[in-house]
């Protein structure tokens, strides 16, 4: 046990480098780039202390030049599962039962690896594998990354110092057990940090992981993995697989000592492994925590007395960073009659700015590729249908091209319908709907952002008008788990907007707090007596 009330390092934000023309950073990332680029990286399953390849893999290619190989990743079989399962109740013993400052400093190691020797090659994985700009991969795989570790090293020494009042001749306190079993972590594409942090997050509680992430980000799980490695994450704490995910899923949520499910996806997957647990839940030793951030159909409303400018500014980042393939990026947006032809011209002059879409190599770029054909189709066909509807049309943007990557020009659709189908439906792309309103039906229009969307993930207001924001943020309090207040609805920093919503949106357990910490430990409440009683006689016996 430690000996000592330990002190972890204070947190803070990693400071966001500018990759400017001519900055170091800028040259070291698009050297690793290029080396990753004219490479072939072959990505194994990591199990235990075996780096496993099947033989049977599948290949990786950039979105945005999606004909170039950059590397193989393996397909887990059955086994291959049972393996990780196996792995990780070896190794649960000795990992719940280290000290907690040793499981912080190996995750304190991993954000400083991070923010030093593997800035570029993780960003550059990013770039590469989900095309990002250099940008969106600075802020989400390091700086959001290296945040998740440290704050989550601070918030849990702050759960740890959670303790009960004592009374006199007993002492009272609380210890944060690991979960019984092992734990499972679900990641998406379109976030390294969220890949990062979903098994990281567990495993620094106490808990063993298998993590399967996402087919289109294995590139950059790579790094992590290798990050993870070298940071003195033991042998079987944390076991990557890759491959079927409805196979995968099947092995896992069948074992009787699965204990907790953390995910990130779309909201059908989300409940389809909902109710696979619950018809389960006779088999398991201890009851799962399932914990899920899933989609967004996110909105901007703006009121009469917002200033255009900064209306537009909101829309073409909150909606086209990214390529719109953020939970919380704008998809739905209410502008008022009086000011929205304004806003929209900016809104066009911005998005006429824009280079084509293109390679992430390119910094020049604003716009690269979606993450694959099958969302490249779906956009395509929504496109194509808002091109055909009476109800609807494009004012900007509608061109596609997947000759050479997964193109699809940022596209504006206006609609006279509030619940058209690109008003209600998440479409993950960069695609935004607007709908404009009469100025005097604010208050109904509140109502109407409010009941249009099974979602309540982000959403955002932009006034000039105090009173019109209070109507606004009381009007619109259970459709946003964040609510953003004359800004963008994305863009949640760790430790400043832990994030989150309910509804469709997921358990709201807030990615980057304490909150969600607490998910991953079962508490056990320690009563110790000094003096014990020899007489069970109370004074009313008389």
């Amino acid at each position: 046990m430690g000996k000592g009330f330990f002190q972890v390092p204070s947190a803070h934000n990693e400071p966001v480098k500018s990759y400017a023309p001519g900055t170091p950073e800028r040259e070291e990332v698009l050297e690793q780039y290029n080396a990753y680029y004219n490479g072939n990286v072959e990505v194994p399953l990591y199990i235990g202390s075996k780096e496993i390849k099947t033989g049977n893999t599948k290949p990786l290619s950039p979105p945005h030049e999606h004909q170039h190989v950059v590397g193989q990743y393996q397909l887990a079989e059955k086994q291959h599962v049972e393996a990780a399962i196996s792995s990780c109740l070896e190794a649960r013993e000795a990992w719940a039962n280290l000290t907690w400052e040793q499981r912080a400093a190996v995750f304190l190691k991993a954000a400083d690896l991070i923010a030093g020797p593997y800035r570029a090659k993780i960003n550059a994985a990013t770039m590469m594998a989900q095309s990002k700009t250099i940008h969106q991969a600075e802020i989400d795989s390091a700086c959001e990354l290296i945040d998740f570790l440290r704050f989550n090293v601070e918030y849990m020494s702050q759960i740890y110092a959670e303790q009960p009042e004592s009374s006199e001749g007993i002492w009272n306190r609380v210890e944060y057990r690991p979960l019984e079993g092992f734990t499972y972590a679900i990641t998406p594409f379109n976030f390294t940090a969220i890949a990062g942090n979903l098994p990281s997050c567990m495993a620094l509680m106490g808990n063993v992981v298998i993590w399967k992430p996402s087919d289109s980000q294995v590139y950059s799980a790579k790094v992590i993995m290798d990050v993870f490695k070298e940071a003195g994450v033991p042998d079987g704490v944390i076991n990557m697989v890759t491959g079927d995910p409805a196979m995968i899923s099947d092995v896992i949520l069948s074992s009787p000592d699965f204990s907790g499910l953390h995910f990130t996806g779309s909201t059908f997957v989300f409940k389809e492994l909902w109710k696979q647990i619950g018809n389960n839940i006779h088999n398991y030793k201890t009851y799962p925590r399932i914990v899920g951030e899933t989609g967004g159909k996110d909105f901007i409303i703006a009121h009469p007395t917002a200033k255009p400018k900064q209306v537009a500014t909101a829309i073409v980042r909150g909606a086209f960073e990214l390529q719109g393939q953020k939970c919380s990026a704008a998809s739905r947006v209410y502008l008022p009659k009086s000011t929205a032809n304004e806003i929209l011209d900016f809104v066009k002059t911005d998005l006429a700015s824009f280079n084509k879409p293109g390679s992430p190599a390119d910094m020049s770029n604003f716009i690269t590729a979606v993450i694959h054909e099958g969302s490249f189709d779906k956009l395509a066909k929504y496109i194509d249908q808002a091109k055909a509807d009476d109800n609807a049309e494009i004012i900007a943007g509608g061109g596609y091209d997947k000759s050479v990557g997964y193109f699809i020009e940022p596209t504006v659709i206006l609609t006279t319908d509030p619940k058209y189908t690109t008003m209600c439906t998440e479409l993950f792309g960069p695609v935004v709907t607007i709908y404009i309103y009469e100025d005097k039906d604010w208050a109904d229009t509140l109502k109407l952002v409010d009941g249009t969307s099974e979602y309540g993930l982000t959403g955002a207001v932009l006034s000039a008008d105090r009173y019109a924001i209070d109507e606004a943020a009381k009007a619109l309090q259970n459709c946003a788990g964040n609510f953003y207040i004359n800004d963008k609805p994305t863009g949640a920093v760790v430790g400043q907007q832990p994030f989150g919503g309910a509804r469709a949106s997921g358990t709201n357990d807030k990615a980057g707090s304490a909150q969600n910490l607490l998910r991953w430990v079962s508490p056990r409440l320690i009563k110790e007596t000094f003096v014990t009683p020899e007489d069970y006689r109370y004074p009313f016996l008389g």
